[in-house]
């Protein structure tokens, strides 16, 4: 119960702080973006942004930073994820994976070895399985466990926005990015940096720098398979 009030402690000095900035939201928003992030108590969706700003971004979050959900008649993009491009005009998506990531760990040991979970939990892995197998068997031979579940998160990433790109229920207009926050040190910059790895299908950092000037130093990628 402590936990809970100081939950609600800390939502008062937020309402008391928002009091004023959803007088223009109450009926409707319009948000820029919307993110699919990872679900991790490391990953602060809005912090990582420095978002402060209610109605400007649509936060999603799930294990392994998935845009797919199973339907009765195949895969689709997920609902949360579509919610925003297909009815409030938002014209940009960003799929976030982070470094050590535990669903992308997970899958790698399922695929690599055996593995037990909960049915619920099974049911992510089994989304994320069939799309980091190609990964899985392309990495370096001489890449440790850490470095492997590294580029697998770039791979997952990439897997996700190319899922998107590929819907066609998302418009040839939305732009789509890949990203990775990283809090282990492993890219170079800041602890908490996020570094793009992919914008609408491009990976190449060299092609990537030339295209996006304004975001050049903040792209990096750890594999370039």
């Amino acid at each position: 119960m402590q936990t809970l009030v100081e939950l609600l402690d800390r939502n008062a000095d937020h309402a008391a702080a928002f009091r004023s900035r959803f007088d223009n939201l109450q009926d409707a928003q319009h948000p820029d973006v919307v993110t699919v992030c990872c679900s991790d108590s490391r990953v602060l969706q809005d912090h990582i942004w420095g978002n402060d700003e209610p109605g400007r971004i649509f936060t999603c979050s799930n294990i392994g930073n998935r845009v797919v959900q199973r339907t009765a008649s195949g895969e689709a993009v997920s609902g949360d994820v579509l919610y925003p491009i297909a009815h409030t005009g938002t014209d940009t998506a960003v799929v976030v994976g982070h470094t050590g990531c535990g669903a992308v760990t997970a899958t790698y040991d399922a695929i690599t070895g055996s593995l037990s979970e909960p049915p619920g939990i099974q049911h992510c892995l089994d989304i994320l399985q069939p799309r980091l197998e190609p990964g899985v068997e392309a990495l370096p031979e001489t890449v440790n466990r850490a470095g492997a579940i590294n580029r697998l998160v770039e791979y997952n990433v990439d897997s996700q926005v190319e899922f998107l790109r590929a819907s066609d229920d998302v418009p040839s207009d939305v732009t789509v990015v890949g990203a990775v926050y990283d809090f282990q040190d492993v890219y170079s910059g800041q602890r908490g940096e996020i570094h793009v790895s992919n914008v609408d299908g491009e990976t190449d950092t060299t092609t990537l720098r030339s295209e996006y000037p304004d975001i050049a130093p903040r792209v990096e990628r750890l594999w370039e398979y």
